[in-house]
């Protein structure tokens, strides 16, 4: 071959690969009206869903792709969609009043998403979010390593909470008085997969990765598997710095982690509970089911881990940048207001930082009711809680803040844009617990 050629070969075969790494890929989501068959009730349970499914579909997209996803909206009321956790363009983050405008009803939304990172993430309107989270829209979002692991299985796992009335119907009243005093619209219905307490059956000898989604509009899941050990792999979204053993985590609205699960090969025949242990009172969420059959060969591997997203210790020499004070008032458009620095959204005590340049912000609870706090665009460390530096070796994009505490986070901005800050508690979000960062170069 002569050089002339060997170089032009080898100038299309790098095009190829530069291709590959950029390819898009396209789908279409929907938001529509719909029935639902909850295991309760005769009649099916009018929701608003995607593509006509509970959950939505999950959506597979490659890490350092792009997916081009049509949003159509067949609602009677405007809509958007959030991507919880991407780190994506701004103009791409779905939110009305800040990043784009609402879709309005027959109106479609084109989302370009540069998949920046592999992981765990879901999506959900930000728009009347408490009502339209709650009659069912939302889906999980799964980036795929560029080199994937030999998993026996990935399992996915979306647990939500419906309040349901006696005739299977969803309460129809949004953002009542008692959801606002307290911790939010809690339902009598959790679920996973829109399955109540669903059987899973697997194989003795799996190796499997557990991905653990918490969409409801409030409540706070700790699940607990009965008899069988895990490790925690992942939070939000991105692998830990440190695996570490699974005995319980507190996800709140919006968290996500993912577990390396094996089964035992001597396990066959048995089952686990899989219980919630936040409340005082625990119940049953799901039951794995080991199968009567020959045990499989078990996948031997290690799961990456990340060097320090963001490493605590450039934070030493930071001071704080922000304080934002979390309570609540009197006033607000639903008679209870809950504040950011005595601030109701969009009159909000907002924050501006430059590029690139670390930041330390605390939130500070100065309310009894919890409050996971999430901020777009950004992943964050936990630093202090209390004033005490936290053992937490993993970044998040989501905090419980507990009653009376004090979380110090601290982070990096990397991707310009107006991102929004708020509560993930869908009713103190509307009722005024929301801000902006903006970052600018």
């Amino acid at each position: 071959m002569s050089i002339g050629r060997l170089i032009t070969v080898t100038l299309v075969w790098v095009l190829l690969l530069q291709l590959n790494a950029h390819a898009e890929q396209s789908l279409r989501i929907e938001a529509k009206e719909s029935f639902y068959q909850f295991p309760f009730f005769e009649m099916k349970t009018p929701v608003w869903s995607y593509n006509g499914s509970i959950p939505g579909p999950v959506i597979h997209g490659k890490e350092g792709t792009t997916l081009v996803i049509d949003f159509l909206n067949r609602l009677k009321e405007p809509s958007s969609i959030h991507w919880h956790g991407l780190r994506i363009d701004n103009a791409m983050d779905g939110v009305p009043g800040v990043t784009q405008e609402p879709v309005g009803p027959g109106e479609n939304f084109i989302y370009r998403l540069r998949l920046e990172d592999a992981g765990t993430f879901w999506y959900h309107p930000h728009f009347n979010s408490s009502e339209q989270l709650e009659r069912g829209l939302k889906g999980v979002f799964i980036v795929e390593e560029k080199d994937k692991l030999p998993w026996s299985r990935d399992l996915v796992w979306l647990m939500d909470d419906w309040l349901l009335q006696k005739d299977g119907n969803i309460y129809p009243q949004f953002n009542t008085g008692r959801d606002l005093m307290h911790d939010g619209r809690w339902g009598n219905a959790p679920t996973i997969n829109g399955k109540f307490r669903p059987d899973f059956t697997v194989n003795p000898g799996e190796r499997i990765r557990l991905r653990l989604i918490n969409g409801a509009n409030a409540r706070i899941f700790a699940p607990l598997i009965e008899g069988l050990s895990a490790n925690v792999i992942a939070v939000d979204g991105r692998p830990v710095t440190q695996i570490f053993p699974f005995d319980g985590f507190e996800l709140s609205p919006g968290n996500r982690i993912d577990l390396d699960l094996t089964i035992p090969q001597q396990a066959m025949g048995k089952t686990f509970a899989v219980e919630d242990r936040f409340t005082r009172n625990p119940f049953l969420l799901a039951t794995i089911k080991i199968a009567q059959t020959e045990p499989a060969l078990t996948p031997e591997f290690t799961p990456p881990t990340l060097p320090e997203f963001v490493p605590a210790k450039i934070f030493d020499n930071v001071e704080v940048a922000k304080i934002w004070d979390l309570n609540a008032i009197r006033g607000g458009k639903y008679g209870i207001g809950w504040t950011m620095n005595m601030k109701l959204w969009p009159e909000a005590d907002k924050a501006g930082y430059p590029l690139g340049v670390p930041r330390k912000i605390i939130f500070k609870n100065s309310s009894s009711r919890l409050h996971p706090m999430h901020i777009h665009g950004v992943f964050f460390r936990v630093l202090e809680r209390n004033g005490q530096k936290a053992d937490e070796p993993f970044t998040r994009d989501t905090v419980l803040v507990g009653p009376r505490e004090s979380v110090t986070i601290g982070f990096v901005p990397e991707h310009r844009g107006i991102w929004l800050t708020h509560c993930h508690i869908q009713s103190h979000a509307e009722a005024g617990m929301m801000t902006t960062i903006e970052v600018k170069k």
